[in-house]
């Protein structure tokens, strides 16, 4: 017999168990170590899902699943196989994999929740933005914040598949999510090469006087390759001159940031690029919070828990909270990355542990 445990002769405790069952009540003694373990204990397992898997499975979606008013869109979520069958990839996050055919459109909506898209191949589908037109290119990073009306139209021939991120889970179990119907189609049907935001704010290290303000979320509707290539391109090339540009040997990384206040592009969901040149490797790590990453370009492994995973370019690996994990790359390696960071910085339950043994 244990402390928290009655002894079965023991009949008033045993009534006192069955009074707290029946008035809603739970002792604390009988759980301290499920409420407050040593470390993070995430339900969350690590997962990789694998590109060859996922697109061929969005086709056949695309094929049989109409998309428009009701369904709104045909969005497949990633479910952490430790998470009981809820849509999440993490307890915070919500990641899935949207396809769009040729032609179609996905009519406007708006909801309390943040979202992006990442664009690993394709192009010829405009994302609306609170009747901003956005062109979304392969390796762009596009935003739809919180209460922003958006739709999509692909005005080719081709279907095109992205990747989806929110934080629909944080939003679910904080009671805090609202949403709204918008337009059946989209509120403008243009094709511009650069939207409106951009034209305004996407200028390097320039911002306009008309919006001084600081804003919740980035008003930067794109983050382009182009942009994103040379930065990561530049880390290394100065690396090769001898000067201090990578976060370690070989891995070059950048963070997409809200200009107006210089954090992060939304309050909850952090995003980032990292490359590796062939042969790198990252020190293994673990951090409170929880990490997603698509492989957007090139080959290597993730070490996740000690358990290695080869992964290419397309598959989606995601990193549960204290879950210790490092990159190695056979190739040069590109990552785009998405986590729940801001939550866990504003809260201050942020830590990380490095190794440095490797």
């Amino acid at each position: 017999m244990t402390a928290t445990e009655p002894h079965v002769d023991d009949a008033p405790l045993a009534q006192l168990y069955r009074d707290f069952e029946s008035e809603h009540l739970n002792p604390l003694w009988t759980q301290l170590g499920d409420l407050m373990p040593m470390t993070p204990t995430s339900r969350a397992v690590p997962f990789v899902w694998k590109w060859s898997t996922l697109y061929p499975l969005a086709r056949r979606a695309g094929d049989l699943v109409p998309v428009g008013r009701g369904g709104e869109r045909r969005a497949i979520a990633l479910a952490n196989p430790g998470l009981g069958g809820v849509p999440y990839v993490t307890p915070t996050l919500w990641a899935a994999i949207q396809y769009l055919g040729p032609k179609e459109v996905a009519p406007e909506h708006r909801h309390a929740q943040n979202a992006f898209r990442f664009v690993v191949e394709g192009e010829g589908v405009w994302t609306v933005v609170n009747g901003d037109p956005v062109a979304m290119r392969r390796g762009d990073f596009l935003l739809t914040p919180g209460w922003h009306f958006h739709g999509h139209h692909n005005e080719t021939d081709q279907p095109m598949a992205w990747i989806d991120g929110l934080d629909i889970p944080f939003v679910h179990y904080t009671d805090t999510g609202f949403f709204e119907f918008g337009s059946d189609n989209v509120t403008d049907d243009s094709t511009p090469d650069v939207s409106r935001s951009e034209r305004l704010w996407a200028h390097p290290g320039l911002r306009p006087l008309v919006g001084l303000d600081a804003k919740t979320s980035s008003p930067i509707a794109a983050y382009r390759w182009e942009h994103t290539d040379a930065a990561l391109r530049e880390q290394l090339a100065l690396e090769d001159e001898g000067y201090a540009a990578t976060t370690e040997p070989g891995h070059a990384a950048v963070r997409y940031t809200n200009p107006t206040t210089g954090g992060d592009v939304m309050p909850t969901i952090r995003a980032e690029f990292h490359r590796l040149r062939a042969g790198a490797h990252t020190r293994p790590r673990r951090d409170v919070g929880s990490t997603v990453y698509q492989v957007f370009e090139g080959s290597g492994r993730f070490v996740l828990g000690g358990e290695s995973r080869e992964v290419g370019t397309g598959d989606m690996i995601v990193v549960p909270s204290w879950t210790e994990w490092s990159v190695e790359a056979d190739t040069e390696f590109d990552l785009f990355a998405f986590s729940d960071a801001p939550i866990v910085e504003r809260l201050h339950f942020d830590r990380t542990y490095i190794s440095e043994g490797a």
